[in-house]
C-alpha cells in the first residue's frame, strides 16, 4: 500500500490515492488500524482521495475511531497540495467534493510546487445546541 502522511496545523492524517476506483473495502477499519500510534502509522485519521462526478476530486475523511466526518479544513488543504504535486490536477484552483459540500481551494504555486493553500469553508456545522456537549 502506498500512502502519504501529511499534517496541517498539527492535524496529521494518512492519505490514500483512491482514484480510478481503488477505494478500500472497509475504510473505517483501515482508519482505525492505520491511526493507531503504537501499532499503526499513527495519525488523527485517514483521508481518501477519490474520483468525483461533480468536482475535480472527492475527499472522504475518517477519524481515528473509524467514523466518517463531513469535512476537515486542515486535511482538505493537504489534499489540494498532494493532488497537485501528484499530478492529479494541473491548475491552481481545485474543487473538492466532501460530505459537507463542494469546497474551492486556491494553491499558491512556485516553481511547480504548492507553497500554501487558501480555502473558505463557511460556518462550521456542529449540530444543535442541545446536541453539542461542549457548548454551555
Amino acid at each position: 500500500m502506498i500512502f502519504f502522511k501529511m499534517q496541517g496545523l498539527g492535524n496529521d492524517y494518512v492519505y490514500l490515492n483512491c482514484t480510478k476506483g481503488r477505494e478500500p473495502k472497509n475504510p473505517s477499519k483501515l482508519a482505525i488500524d492505520l491511526s493507531n500510534r503504537h501499532f499503526g502509522v499513527g495519525s488523527d485519521g485517514l483521508i481518501l482521495i477519490c474520483d468525483s462526478k461533480i468536482a475535480d476530486l472527492k475527499m472522504r475523511m475518517f477519524n481515528s475511531d473509524g467514523s466518517e466526518a463531513g469535512m476537515c479544513g486542515n486535511g482538505i488543504r493537504c489534499v489540494a497540495k498532494l493532488v497537485y504535486e501528484l499530478g492529479l490536477i494541473h491548475k491552481n484552483e481545485v474543487l473538492i467534493e466532501t460530505l459537507a459540500g463542494i469546497r474551492k481551494l486556491k494553491l499558491n504555486i512556485y516553481m511547480r510546487k504548492s507553497k500554501n493553500c487558501r480555502s473558505r469553508h463557511g460556518r462550521a456545522n456542529i449540530g444543535s445546541r442541545k446536541d453539542s456537549s461542549f457548548i454551555k
